[in-house]
């Protein structure tokens, strides 16, 4: 591993972050999360080092690299461990890249459409045509919004019925004109208000379930941050669904699910452990395709690294799916979700002894 050493005078001008593989920028102040409170001591002793380096003039070269390997070290060990609900604290972080941000790092252009025709423009869900990994697409996010005027128009994510009939809408348009969907989800749901149910929140995902298992044109779907029940299945009936290293998918979020079984959110640790909602449990079981790599210490250490990594997938994958025939990836797309899931079948015996 290479090591990276600060002479007295770069001191001066680089911040703590630019030292420290796997480490931000330091344009604002990163939230740390409970896990990561031995790493931000680490890191600000670096820092302290480093600025006293600055002002006395001393070569510290020594201790610096010292300090950043132990860093490193503590950093991959971390985040190579972590549980089911470190990592869905991992996919909420407030600084992992968003839809948006996503865009601008990946997408040549992007233009978008509004409205499904019937009720009017929800936030929550982006469609819109764009160029991206050398591939013209119909590109589909759901979007949490970044500050606390953005978050509210956008519901934080949570979309109404309004959202996935425009979703379904541009999907229609980019069968229309061959053009491959590419959808990122990152919600914990869909929005769940009365208004929502009035407007047809369940017949909105029902029907966008069965004309994505039928559209006549190649759909990749990847979970980017988090992708919970109903609300992300309305983006994710595709022939390649994938995640982001540290996103979690699952039918129910880990407090919806403590909250059924516990009456509590006390227990949405044990919920997320059982849950097996993670790119580790997912991949085994068969419930998504792919993990696209995060850098080290998650997407919000590091967004472009991670941008680069997701272009890297889309681009290879779109170009496969471009070369197979529209009536073969139809009956695969069938196949793969007819057959989704495992199950193992027990004797009476051994069911009465699990119970007792």
């Amino acid at each position: 591993m290479a090591e990276i050493t600060l002479s007295p005078s770069a001191a001066l001008d680089k911040p703590i972050y630019a030292s420290i593989p796997g480490a931000p920028q330091k344009s604002s102040p990163r939230h740390v999360l409970e896990f990561e409170k031995p790493l931000a001591r680490l890191e600000s002793q670096i820092q302290e080092l480093e600025a006293l380096q600055a002002q006395k003039h001393v070569d510290y070269t020594k201790e610096l690299r010292h300090l950043r390997s132990n860093y490193t070290s503590l950093l991959r060990k971390t985040y190579e461990n972590l549980s089911a609900w470190e990592t869905v604290q991992v996919a909420r972080h407030p600084q992992r890249p968003l839809f948006r941000d996503l865009v601008e790092m990946i997408c040549r252009d992007f233009r978008e459409l509004h409205g499904d025709r019937h009720f009017g423009e929800d936030k929550a869900i982006k469609c819109g045509l764009a160029r991206m990994a050398g591939h013209k697409v119909m590109l589909i996010g759901t979007h949490k919004g970044r500050d606390t005027k953005e978050k509210i128009e956008c519901y934080f994510g949570l979309a109404h019925p309004e959202g996935y009939r425009k979703a379904l809408r541009c999907m229609k348009l980019a069968e229309k004109y061959g053009l491959p969907v590419v959808c990122l989800v990152d919600t914990a749901g869909a929005y769940p208000g009365i208004g929502a149910e009035e407007r047809g929140q369940a017949e909105s995902i029902a029907r966008n379930l069965m004309e994505m298992s039928r559209l006549k044109t190649p759909i990749i779907t990847v979970i980017t941050g988090e992708g919970g029940s109903g609300g992300a299945l309305g983006l994710a009936v595709a022939d390649r669904v994938a995640m982001l290293e540290f996103a979690w998918y699952s039918v129910i979020s880990p407090e919806g699910c403590s909250g059924i079984l516990w009456k509590g959110s006390e227990n949405a640790p044990d919920a997320a452990e059982a849950l097996k909602l993670t790119s580790k449990h997912l991949i085994k079981l068969g419930v998504i395709d792919s993990v696209v790599p995060e850098p080290l210490g998650g997407a919000h250490r590091d967004p472009h690294a991670a941008a680069h990594s997701l272009e890297q997938y889309l681009a290879k994958t779109l170009r496969d799916l471009k070369r197979t025939k529209v009536e073969n990836l139809l009956e695969r797309r069938y196949e793969k979700f007819r057959t989704l899931g495992e199950y193992v079948e027990t004797s009476r015996k051994t069911a009465a002894r699990a119970a007792s």
